[in-house]
């Protein structure tokens, strides 16, 4: 039979709970109630506080024996009774009633300013040493460092709240910094922005589309406070002439992290075209002659990007870079829907590799 249940309704948890019970119920608690994760509601930091100061003690089977034995006031005192003029711990304000670093507030009926030290002692009268509840992000901090209940994902979870990692070592970064009076909170990280590419056709980028993409996020059961891996269809929409390195952006559909939920940009790749290269709004198009066709005349066929077809000839000789232009005939102006760029068609000579003396002195006779 113990002397009270505080810390173990805390928890939501019975009396006789294991170690790994114990455990897991703060991690669940603790993960679902952190400040991070409830910046518009402060009633969950005190959640926060609660359980934590909870499982501070009781995962420690010597402060688990005594606080079942005396009950909680009589526990903060070391064991000897509660001072005169304490009061209850009831309702546990500002978490449980004690000296908490970080300026967690005490009991009321304490008197003067509202907080006080408690002297924890196993050793009977005389024993010495004080006892103060820790700092909830340092017990939080602690529990994930030492494997957390024996979840696999301790280390993604506790870089979500910490920035850093749970091994220790130099690649963690403290949350906290020091001051005058204690710790306080670093500034919260940004929420980052990632970043996809998205490979589209010309064609697309001409008539504009629509598609869906399946993504997997990472989130957190609200339930259990596990991290948790859920599919997400975006729709997107391809205005026409949209051209590389468009970012196309959604808000807050990416992974929870710490500060919020990532935001996701896809950015417009076009893919290679067979007929064309792409210049701002304008389309280039090469047509390639023999060095006779280009001395004698020749003629072609010239498709456009929405399949329209014109024909192209020259009677005479073309030389290596001629162009003919086709207003309109180009990309559409996003911007501007009613309007678009034009279609070049430039002309490429392809020139024998060799020729027999008797070519030469042909061609020196007629040029």
């Amino acid at each position: 039979m113990v002397a009270d249940t505080k810390l173990y309704d805390v928890l939501g948890i019975s009396p006789t709970a294991s170690q790994d019970e114990i455990k897991k119920a703060y991690r669940k608690a603790a993960l679902k109630n952190h400040p991070d994760k409830n910046k518009d509601n402060p009633s969950a930091g005190e959640k926060f506080k609660e359980c934590s100061q909870a499982y501070e003690i009781l995962q420690d089977p010597e402060k688990r024996t005594l606080y079942d034995q005396v009950g909680l006031d009589e526990f903060l005192n070391g064991g000897r009774g509660a001072p005169p003029g304490a009061g209850g711990a009831g309702g546990m304000p500002g978490g449980f009633a004690g000296s908490v670093p970080g300026g967690f507030g005490g009991m009321p009926g304490m008197g003067g300013s509202g907080t006080r030290s408690f002297h924890f002692s196993t050793g009977g009268p005389g024993g010495g040493g004080g006892f103060s509840f820790s700092n909830p992000e340092s017990i939080f901090a602690d529990f994930f460092k030492q494997g957390g209940a024996g979840m696999g994902d301790d280390e993604d979870i506790f870089a979500q709240f910490t920035g850093g990692s749970s091994r220790g070592g130099g690649g963690e970064r403290s949350r906290y910094r020091d001051s005058g009076v204690g710790r306080r909170r670093a500034r919260t990280p940004e929420v980052t922005t990632v970043e996809k590419p998205l490979p589209l056709t010309l064609e697309e980028l001409f008539k504009g589309t629509k598609k869906k993409m399946k993504i997997k996020r990472k989130t957190y059961d609200d339930g259990s406070g596990k991290r948790k891996v859920e599919d997400k269809i975006l729709d997107i929409e391809i205005k026409p002439g949209y051209k590389a390195g468009t970012k196309i952006k959604f808000q807050g559909v990416g992974d929870q992290e710490e500060g919020g939920t990532q935001d996701l940009h896809f950015i417009v790749q076009e893919k290679p075209h067979e007929l064309y290269k792409r210049e701002d709004a304008n389309l280039r198009m090469f047509v390639e002659l023999d060095l006779k066709e280009a001395l004698t005349g020749w003629t072609r066929t010239i498709p456009t990007i929405e399949g329209k077809k014109f024909t192209l000839s020259k009677s005479g000789p073309t030389g290596p870079g001629f162009t003919e232009t086709y207003p309109h005939q180009g990309m559409p102006i996003s911007k501007k829907p009613n309007e678009r760029g034009d279609m070049i068609v430039e002309v490429k000579v392809r020139f024998p590799t060799s020729l027999t003396v008797a070519q030469k002195s042909h061609l020196k006779d007629i040029l």
